[in-house]
């Protein structure tokens, strides 16, 4: 628990003995750059959609790129953000800059060889282990495609590990543009690499080339950050980088401070990561078809929980861990965060939510529906996108409380839930993937009277559906053990028992006007007819929220107004 020092909640210290208020617009800044990143993202994901379809090629690389992925994420941005930034944020909130750039270089020093031998291990592993743990229900030419693939990204994935310490760095110093608009250099490269190579070579080949091309992309994403860390000064002038100092030292009592921390959340985060494995292990026996579905779902359910969770959550961290005063004032101050932060995920993903429900079909035909992508695959991925609804609120709540658990240094509470949640995940999912398979059939095709995809092997993949759907039971579970943990330690986080009914009214409602106006667009489904049913949407939602006086949305119009007069 953070020991109190005579400072008032609301301010930190500086160097120079001086005091600065926290920043007011952290998350915003966080949200633009994860809306780039992800837009990027979602200009690859069609690029990628256009040239490979959802052809045997494009599983194999959906498959491969999880392997290397879930070393990238277990060693980084989640589990440097808890362990690392609230130890270093401390130290800088006291004045401790030189100590400070010594942890720094030393994380830095210990996670370069670390990630370095794993990454070797990899390499060298993958062919023999590869019946054990890359997509099992592959056989023949795609299994072996896919092999090679994980061989030729897992380096990739040890430089986007130490990118995560960049972005530790620079959140630290509430740098948080840079740090979260950094992947967009990394989704540049894998788009030109298509759009050069992709006319002219198979899907084979072309996803070979690809996936050099994400090497390239992962170290272009790690240098473009550097200069920001070593050019960037303190209050008193001294330049950042000029206090960092490379080493191998576990002596220094921050450090032990932040290995201590970082086991437990390697092994929280894994847990969280073996999820996500295991659900690829069940959808390789769903088919081809169904793996790389499942990645262009997830590319669109990802986009609000990074922009409306991760933002907010990532924005709260270093400020929740910079939080001084008696424990009664710290208690306090997490409070109004939590309820604040709360308030305004609410505001953005209930939305969200009904879009994906009412106008899912429009959102992955505007986005993907090109070249070998078609109607069919449309239709397969939106059903995939309904299920993962389900979850998309306790999912983003659930960042938020998990960063709130870490500020306290405390570590295990967001383990144990982790692992009922990945527990619940797994079970459920293999039952809604295979014997429960047919009641989803029934209610997606038959009592919502929805159309059968013309796919090979649907039935089998109508299983994808049941994926998405046990990982959004579980988080409801997760978020609600979570919340009742925080509330008997702090006091009550609720919000007001009237808000969420009212925006889901709103939202609803909105979608219900933008599937009006799906009937008077374009036939053929492109990005501007997309804009056009999203725009409706939108006005309508915000129309309606601003008349109910919810403050979200107020806020929200103010700041249109006051670009609009600053345009003027």
């Amino acid at each position: 628990m953070p020991q109190p020092v005579k400072s008032t909640p609301t301010k930190t210290a500086t160097p120079s003995g001086k005091e600065s208020a926290a920043p007011k617009n952290s998350a915003l800044w966080v949200g633009i750059g994860i809306l780039f990143s992800r837009v990027a993202g979602l200009i690859r994901e069609r690029v990628f959609a256009h040239y490979f379809g959802n052809s045997m090629a494009a599983g194999a690389f959906k498959a491969a790129i999880r392997i290397p992925n879930f070393l990238q994420n277990l060693f980084g941005e989640g589990v440097l953000s808890a362990s690392f930034i609230p130890v270093y944020s401390r130290l800088l909130a006291e004045g401790e800059n030189e100590l400070a750039g010594r942890v720094a270089g030393i994380v830095a020093s210990m996670l370069a060889l670390v990630v370095s031998g794993l990454v070797l291990i990899g390499v060298l592993l993958t062919p023999i282990l590869g019946d054990l743990i890359v997509a099992p229900g592959f056989h023949g030419e795609q299994k072996a495609l896919t092999i090679f693939l994980v061989q030729i990204m897992f380096p990739g994935a040890g430089v986007l590990v130490l990118s995560a310490w960049c972005l530790g760095i620079l959140n630290s110093h509430r740098m948080f543009f840079i740090s979260y608009v950094a992947p967009v250099f990394w989704n540049l490269l894998m788009i030109g690499t298509m759009l050069v190579f992709g006319g002219h070579q198979d899907h084979s080949t072309l996803a070979v080339t690809l996936a050099w091309g994400s090497v390239a992309g992962a170290m272009l994403q790690f240098v473009v950050q550097l200069p920001f860390i070593f050019l960037k000064k303190h209050t008193d002038g001294r330049p950042v980088g000029a206090e960092i100092v490379f080493a191998i030292n576990i002596v220094l009592r921050p450090v032990r401070d932040i290995f201590s921390s970082f086991g437990t959340i390697v092994i929280s985060r894994g847990v969280v990561q073996l999820s996500a494995y295991l659900d690829g292990i069940i959808a390789s026996y769903l088919g081809s078809i169904a793996v790389s579905s499942l990645s262009y779902a997830q590319t669109i359910y990802l986009l609000p929980i990074s922009l409306f969770g991760m933002s907010v959550a990532a924005a709260e961290l270093p400020e929740m861990s910079r939080s001084t005063g008696t424990q009664d004032e710290i208690y306090a101050k997490l409070r109004a965060r939590l309820i604040a932060g709360q308030r305004t995920i609410a505001f953005y993903i209930i939305p969200t939510v009904a879009g994906f429900l009412l106008l899912g079909k429009f959102i992955v035909a505007g986005l993907f529906q090109t070249g070998d992508f078609g109607r069919q695959d449309t239709l397969y991925a939106w059903y995939i996108l309904m299920g993962s609804t389900v979850g998309l609120l306790a999912a983003t709540w659930g960042r938020l409380y998990s960063s709130a658990f870490y500020a306290l240094k405390d570590t295990k509470t967001p383990l144990r839930y982790a692992i009922v949640r990945v527990t619940l995940t797994v079970v459920l999912g293999l039952l809604f993937a295979f014997p429960l398979r047919s009641i989803l059939n029934t209610v997606l095709l038959k009592t919502l009277h929805l159309p059968e995809p013309n796919l090979p092997d649907i039935e089998l993949g109508l299983g994808a559906v049941g994926l998405t759907l046990s990982a959004g039971i579980a988080g409801w579970i997760e978020f609600l053990l979570l919340r009742r943990a925080m509330q008997s330690r702090i006091g009550s986080t609720a919000l007001p028992g009237s808000l969420t009914p009212r925006i889901w009214g709103a939202a609803l409602f909105a979608g219900f006007g933008g599937l009006a106006v799906s009937r008077f667009v374009h036939a053929t489904p492109h990005w501007f007819s997309l804009a056009e049913i999203l725009a409706v949407f939108g006005v309508i939602y915000g129309v309606i929220t601003w008349l109910m006086g919810i403050a979200e949305a107020q806020a929200l119009i103010r700041k249109f107004s006051k670009l609009a007069r600053i345009r003027r």
